[in-house]
């Protein structure tokens, strides 16, 4: 599961392509830090999300589940997220780690290796979320997943679910179906690099 993504692009671009959709953005607490960083469970971050109108925002990358464990990823199958629960977590790429392989007699490696998703063609994505208010943490979002696509199989048995950037404002429309976007994208469409 995603615990780790980057974001290197301003705000400005999600701007612009508003812009180009004829849609507004609004910056109600305003401009959010975006400076470009590797962001981390329990940090804040920049996301999209629609109350009256469209507003970037930054918010906590997970809340509390009972337990106390951080809930950063959320099964998004057979679910239904109101519009008004929905966010985007802006990026331009997510990260996925593995074990190394095995070798008999030699003791168990105790770092992963750490692999990049990037989709080519796209300055950024998005990754569709869900918000929440917390009563210890406050506003606070986490990712939706879904089965893994071609591309992320064979790294992870989920993946998160990615959003072209047209997609992003889509997904927060009033009256969009969840499930229309909660799946894996077609073969080829991720990069994936060491990193």
């Amino acid at each position: 599961m995603c615990n780790l993504y980057r974001m290197e692009k301003a705000p400005d671009a999600i701007v612009a392509l508003a812009r180009e959709l004829g849609q507004q953005v609004l910056f109600p607490e305003g401009v959010p830090n975006a400076q470009p960083r590797d962001v981390r469970i329990t940090e804040r971050a920049p996301i999209l999300r629609r109350s009256a109108d469209l507003e970037l925002v930054e918010r906590r990358w997970s809340w509390p589940a009972p337990t106390g464990k951080p809930v950063f990823n959320f099964r998004g199958e057979g679910r239904r997220f109101p519009p008004e629960e929905r966010c985007v977590i802006l990026c331009d790429g997510f990260y996925e780690f593995t074990a190394p392989p095995e070798t008999p007699g030699v003791p168990k490696a105790k770092k992963k290796d750490r692999w990049l998703f990037t989709w080519p063609g796209h300055e950024w994505f998005g990754i569709a979320g869900i918000w929440r208010s917390d009563p210890k943490v406050g506003e606070a979002w986490t990712m939706l997943t879904c089965e893994p696509g071609p591309d992320v199989a064979p790294y992870h048995n989920r993946q998160v679910v990615v959003l072209s950037p047209a997609d992003c404002f889509a997904w927060l429309q009033p009256g969009g179906v969840a499930a229309d976007f909660v799946g894996p994208l077609p073969a080829g469409s991720l990069a994936v690099a060491s990193a």
